[in-house]
């Protein structure tokens, strides 16, 4: 089955969501950004992670398809005192200026989609790999 992976943002579009997420190889594919929510793929690699990160005034929901991960959250960089782990079908729910990192602690890739409410990426934000994440200068 193919996809369009291009964001498509502002206009209407229905997905079969788990398929479109197991599709994407990306590490991090942004294809739907609106006014107020944003939605991207991911795809991350064995003993990668998305990275520890905080979204100021902006709460997230992020939803495994496929994969094995430890969800860390807290309230300080280096108070990640939420602790769980995460398998298929689990969601996740990050509050807005709470610190987090999702790890994949199997042995494939962990498949999940995340919600930003509101964006957080640029539209049409594609990053292959996480260091293309890490590089790209419109990324804080």
């Amino acid at each position: 089955m193919s996809f369009d992976f291009t964001d498509r943002g502002q206009k209407p579009v229905v997905e079969n969501v788990e398929e479109w997420t197991l599709a994407n190889d990306n590490y991090r594919t942004t294809v739907w950004t609106g006014k107020k929510m944003q939605m991207t793929l991911m795809s991350i690699q064995p003993g990668d992670d998305i990275g520890l990160e905080v979204h100021h005034g902006i709460d997230q929901f992020l939803r495994i398809e496929e994969g094995k991960g430890l969800c860390k959250m807290g309230d300080a960089e280096d108070n990640l005192t939420f602790v769980k782990k995460v398998s298929d079908d689990d969601a996740i729910f990050v509050p807005a200026d709470m610190w987090h990192n999702v790890e994949n602690i199997g042995d494939k890739p962990l498949k999940l989609y995340t919600l930003y409410a509101g964006p957080d990426h640029l539209p049409g934000t594609i990053h292959p790999t996480h260091q293309d994440a890490i590089d790209d200068p419109n990324e804080d």
